[in-house]
């Protein structure tokens, strides 16, 4: 039998990244130590960290007719992404400039490029569903792409992880179309929970954002991560501790090892806790 395959459909970023002792201010030239490229963007972090975890990756998105596109095909590629339906476009490929500090934190600024041109006449592609068990979401792509991507797996009775992020206002036809949604503390503060500053306010926040979506989670950074499900299953995990290098790409490691685990028929707490020791 053919593996069951996780279809992100998302953004594809070349990183430029910037090591600094510390994150400059307002109106200060800070000194780097050195910087390199990174493959990233959610869309593609998430499906490369699907792959690393055992799980068949498809991906959809769009690159530009630029230097950058054969490295974020490269980056696929690589990892054994099926990246058969990322296409060409007239916009020049999305990247981004992140700066990380000596403690491993990072601020980071993004030009979406071609990720704001992805057609969604792939997404009515059937080549495109072809044995997917579940569709990863983000928002750093437009919701109309989304909301079509989401409305063809409702069809196909494909399940919907969605990780809103970057948090914006997301319409009702959208929400109704996630069944799993997963948020950091920031993103539940601004989609209408309370402040998140530790693993009991993280599961009220997942508490209160399970009145919309089917199944939530809540990443607590350094705390850890609480989830809610309408199945009444709710529970706290603790962060794995580590020596912080950095924390940037953690979230999408996150999320391409829970939705490995979940094709692999864990059940959602053995999947949290698979995701939460990629993440570290």
């Amino acid at each position: 039998m053919t593996d069951p395959i996780v279809l992100t459909v998302g953004s594809l970023h070349y990183d430029i990244m910037v090591e600094a002792s510390h994150l400059p201010r307002k109106d200060e030239t800070a000194v780097g130590t050195r910087w390199y490229p990174k493959f990233g963007g959610k869309g593609g972090n998430q499906a490369v960290s699907c792959a690393r975890h055992g799980a068949a990756s498809r991906k959809v998105g769009a690159v530009g007719q630029d230097n950058f596109a054969p490295f974020l095909r490269a980056g696929l590629a690589a990892a054994d992404v099926d990246h058969r339906f990322v296409v060409d476009c007239a916009a020049p490929s999305g990247m981004s400039v992140a700066i990380m500090d000596a403690a491993g934190d990072y601020a980071a600024t993004i030009v979406s490029g071609a990720n704001l041109m992805i057609s969604t006449e792939a997404l009515h592609d059937p080549a495109v569903w072809s044995d997917v068990a579940l569709l990863i979401l983000q928002n750093e792509i437009p919701e109309p792409v989304n909301l079509v991507a989401a409305t063809e797996a409702r069809a196909r009775g494909i399940p919907v992880l969605l990780n809103a992020a970057p948090a914006r206002d997301m319409s009702p036809a959208f929400k109704a179309l996630v069944d799993i949604l997963v948020v950091n503390a920031v993103e539940a503060e601004m989609m209408g929970a309370d402040p998140v500053c530790c693993l009991h306010s993280a599961a009220n926040a997942a508490r209160s954002l399970a009145a919309h979506f089917e199944t939530v989670i809540v990443t607590a950074g350094a705390q850890g991560l609480a989830a809610w499900s309408a199945a009444d299953e709710a529970f706290q995990l603790p962060a794995v501790k580590v020596n912080a290098i950095s924390s940037h790409g953690a979230g999408d490691a996150f999320i391409g090892a829970l939705a490995a685990g979940l094709v692999q028929r864990l059940d959602l707490r053995a999947a949290c806790t698979k995701a939460a020791q990629a993440a570290a």
